[in-house]
């Protein structure tokens, strides 16, 4: 993979990624999310990201909107527990005037307090629709058991009693708290010289005043195994199993990654789909979810059944995990593992707005960015005995949590 990176003076690292494509995309990734917000500043990271749409210093909110959806591209932003991204398609020819309105909404937003009251209907609506969504609330919930005080165990948006309260002061003293220059990567992909990429980022981001990280993110708090049954007004009985993980920096991140696919991944023919679904007809929806954080990670395991399918259910979810315990895999099981994961990452590569991110996020966590044939190598190095010590660590039963939304 050819990359191109430089670093601006004021800490603002770039990384470029040229493709023959009339098309091209562009990303502000910034190393802060709901995970840096204080108690009060609950929400924050991603009421943030919402409001920096709605006025700049030149532009109103229907100017910011229009300026990449008037020429057919599209303008989007993103917030998770670690990270900020604003990022916009465009024709090729467009690229400065995407990187423009990148640097204008996210130096010169205005926050008008008119919009900012608006703003908050409208996030505290996007509250309330995601409690309609249990199968993705109790992912949520489960990290806020598993994490109980910690800010890791804080959901993204908020909730409407801490967003009623944000102004614009609160806005500014987060902003220059968090938004750290050195912890923020200008990403683009597509059709455009070294040159004109370093030209064009640098007339806009180039004069945006140093502000360095001086501390770091603090530990999260010891994990303790939790069991929580809670009564919700559902059609379907929800669960999920797991326990914390490996962290982004960890040699086995990979390992865990190729057993969470293995035992639960997008993949038809993953072992509890299998069991679950395709054998016994007791489950949609069922998946494994690894998070790797900075310090911390976390392995999940979700499905939704009907109640009397509950306990039948566990108990089939307990057996595939004994099973990577006990037994390994074998050779043929293990190649066929390892090649699924490495085609999956592959085909995801196809997308080149989702291998910008990758990029983009590789970069900032990272300062390097791995291709593909160094993470095949990666994959390709896990080996049997290591997976089902990874199993055995990770899936060990007296170090799982539980959280169950049963019918009201």
């Amino acid at each position: 993979m050819e990359l191109f990176t430089h670093t601006l003076p004021n800490g603002i690292r770039i990384i470029h990624h040229p493709i023959d494509s009339p098309v091209g995309h562009c990303g502000l990734l910034i190393n802060t999310g709901s995970r840096d917000e204080k108690e009060n500043q609950h929400g924050m990271a991603h009421f943030i990201e919402h409001v920096i749409f709605k006025g700049t210093q030149k532009r109103k909110t229907y100017h910011i909107l229009s300026r990449i959806d008037d020429v057919g591209g599209e303008l989007n932003a993103y917030t998770t527990k670690e990270e900020t991204c604003i990022y916009a398609t465009f024709l090729r020819q467009d690229f400065e005037r995407a990187v423009e309105l990148l640097h204008d909404i996210s130096f010169n937003s205005i926050f008008p307090e008119k919009e900012l009251e608006k703003e908050k209907e409208v996030i505290i609506d996007e509250i309330n629709s995601y409690k309609d969504n249990p199968s993705e609330l109790i992912i949520d919930d489960f990290e806020e058991l598993i994490f109980k005080d910690d800010p890791m165990g804080r959901n993204i948006l908020g909730t409407a009693e801490t967003i009623s309260r944000f102004g614009r002061d609160d806005i500014h003293h987060f902003i220059k708290n968090n938004y750290h220059t050195d912890q923020m990567v200008v990403c683009t992909v597509g059709k455009i010289t070294p040159e004109k990429i370093i030209k064009i980022i640098s007339r806009y981001f180039g004069d945006v005043e140093a502000n360095l990280r001086q501390t770091s993110r603090p530990a999260t708090l010891t994990y303790q195994p939790q069991h929580k049954d809670k009564v919700m007004d559902t059609f379907q009985t929800h669960t999920v199993i797991g326990n914390i993980a490996y962290d982004l920096s960890h040699p086995r991140r990979p390992g865990l990654l190729l057993l969470s696919n293995l035992l639960g991944g997008p993949g038809m023919n993953s072992r509890l789909n299998m069991s679950l679904r395709e054998k016994n007809g007791i489950a949609y929806n069922i998946e494994s979810i690894y998070s790797p954080y900075f310090g911390t990670g976390v392995f999940c395991i979700y499905f939704g059944t009907d109640e009397e399918n509950l306990n039948r259910s566990l108990k089939i979810v307990q057996r595939e995990m004994k099973r990577l315990r006990d037994s390994k895999l074998g050779k043929l099981q293990l190649h066929n593992a390892q090649r699924q994961l490495k085609g999956q990452i592959t085909v995801a590569n196809e997308n080149k707005e989702n291998l910008m991110l990758a990029i983009g996020k590789s970069y900032l966590l990272y300062n390097k960015v791995d291709t593909l044939p160094q993470i095949y190598a990666q994959i390709d190095a896990v080996t049997s005995e290591c997976l089902m010590e990874i199993a055995n660590e990770i899936l060990n039963p007296d170090q799982l949590s539980y959280l169950i939304y049963r019918q009201s």
